[in-house]
């Protein structure tokens, strides 16, 4: 049952705070930005300027996040419509109808739909949240040491399911995190991978080194390019067109509530999140239509499937940050290192201790919907200069926000060596196919693994019987085989190919 004391106290929390309309506006901006610019991405800007959240009331720095990941999910459409290059992976399925519309001239009647798909995706994602996340909260109550190990490999193993091929590379990236994770003085007191330094008993860095693999290794791959985009194609940006195309989503209403639902139903999978949601919600928009053949060469309802889909699985993959604690993407993974730096814990004692909160999250991602509508008109005009400034003026103030922001999270050196040690690490692991992605959440979730491992080990009276007697651990073993068996199955017709 929703609790309306709750309700009114979220409302009350945002009321209450005004910084937090301070920072969601700049969040959305700092969002679009990175999202329009291709080679940048939403993680990355996450991991850049996770450090400001240090300063912020838990609620804000929450809602400034959010409104980075809000903001990027419609960035990255706008050179896909223009230009035919996505911003971000998510919006590689708006480029299929997008451009063609443009190259018609109907590039702002797309802007508009896209951003009305965007707007309405999130808000949606984010309603479905408010409606499962307390039965799914009253559902993880139930749940013990062995299922929320199972849970988390569960979680790694998904992420190598969809990681292009590379399942097994993927699963090794998230045991190396998890092995990172570990790194330091354990429970008993023991001394492990510190190779006798000091400076390792504490452990790593997390945040640190977060922005180092996320961030800072992509701005090592971008310092051989002089432009981000050398597109000479100018398009005329009217803003009263943009609006009508936005008016025009009345006609799309059945392809955005399909794209909507099936984005976030998708983003709660690990792994999956925006990248793939996108291009599963087109495919399905297509197969669907009466008109399939127009599909591809400037169909509207394209560019709402994806749209739509890409924004809507916000909302879906924040259900595994506050419902378990467990991040289900790149983006809630920096959620949850945030989470960590404010000494909170997600999950479902976070839900019902904490519910005003919880509540405000979702309130004020709604409203951040409606905020992303007015902000993103005025921004597309802008984006159109931002992607041709010379990367030679671009990064230096990206480099020098990694660096300040590392050495901020730990007030000494080891927060920058971190951060080159682990932006190291990130080229090496895009160089040979290794999902960063899964490293990451396996740094996040080592600890958490070990305690429910031992737990359930204490449990087992010196065993691991547990996890093959407890029903839901039972089907959780079933679910690890068949993700292993499938991976391998795709594995093979690959190579048969």
């Amino acid at each position: 049952m929703l609790d309306f004391a709750a309700i009114l106290d979220a409302f009350s929390l945002l009321m209450s705070s005004p910084a937090a309309w301070v920072v969601v506006p700049l969040g959305l901006i700092i969002g679009l930005v990175f999202g329009a610019v291709p080679g940048l991405s939403v993680p990355i800007a996450m991991a850049v300027f996770l450090p400001m959240t240090l300063y912020m009331d838990f609620l804000n720095s929450i809602l400034f996040l959010t409104a980075i990941f809000t903001g990027g999910g419609f960035g990255g459409s706008i050179p896909a419509i223009l230009m035919n290059v996505p911003g971000t992976s998510a919006s590689i399925a708006t480029c299929f109808d997008g451009y063609p519309m443009a190259r018609r001239g109907e590039h702002n009647r797309a802007l508009g739909l896209a951003l009305a798909a965007s707007t309405v995706g999130t808000a949606i994602g984010y309603v479905l949240l408010f409606v499962i996340l307390e039965p799914i909260s009253g559902f993880v109550l139930r749940l013990g040491p062995p299922e929320l190990f199972l849970i988390a490999v569960v979680g790694l193993l998904l992420i190598g399911l969809m990681a292009e091929g590379y399942f097994w590379r993927a699963v090794v990236g998230g045991s190396i995190g998890v092995l990172l994770a570990l790194i330091g003085m354990s429970s008993a007191g023991i001394e492990r991978g510190t190779f006798g330094s000091i400076y390792l008993l504490d452990g790593i860095d997390t945040n640190a080194a977060i922005i180092g693999i996320f961030a800072a290794s992509e701005l090592f791959r971008l310092v051989k390019q002089d432009y981000l985009v050398d597109a000479r194609e100018k398009r005329h940006v009217s803003l009263r067109e943009i609006a009508s195309g936005f008016a025009d989503i009345r006609h799309n209403l059945r392809t955005l509530w399909r794209g909507s639902v099936l984005g976030a139903g998708l983003g709660v999978v690990p792994g999956i999140g925006s990248s793939i949601a996108n291009l599963v919600s087109y495919t399905i928009a297509q197969r669907v239509s009466s008109e399939p053949e127009t599909f591809g060469k400037g169909n509207p309802n394209g560019v709402v499937a994806a749209e739509s889909a890409n924004s809507s699985s916000e909302g879906g993959s924040m259900v595994g940050l506050l419902a378990l604690g467990i991040p289900s993407s790149a983006a809630t993974a920096i959620m949850l290192s945030a989470f960590s730096m404010h000494n909170v814990t997600g999950g479902p004692r976070f839900i019902s201790d904490q519910k005003d909160i919880v509540y405000a999250i979702i309130a004020g991602n709604l409203i951040q919907a409606v905020l992303l509508a007015m902000i993103g008109i005025f921004f597309i005009r802008l984006v159109v200069y931002i992607v041709r400034v010379p990367l030679a003026y671009l990064l230096p103030p990206i480099v020098i926000c990694t660096a300040l922001g590392s050495y901020a999270l730990s007030s000494s050196m080891s927060g920058p060596i971190t951060l080159v040690v682990f932006a190291i690490l990130g080229v090496v692991l895009k160089r040979y196919g290794y999902s960063v992605v899964a490293v990451v959440i396996g740094l996040l979730l080592g600890l958490m693994m070990e305690g429910n491992l031992v737990r359930t080990w204490q449990l087992g009276g010196g065993g691991l019987t547990p996890i093959a007697t407890r029903p839901i651990s039972l089907v959780l073993l079933v679910v690890i085989i068949a993700t292993v068996a499938m991976a391998i199955t795709v594995m093979a017709r690959r190579r048969s190919r």
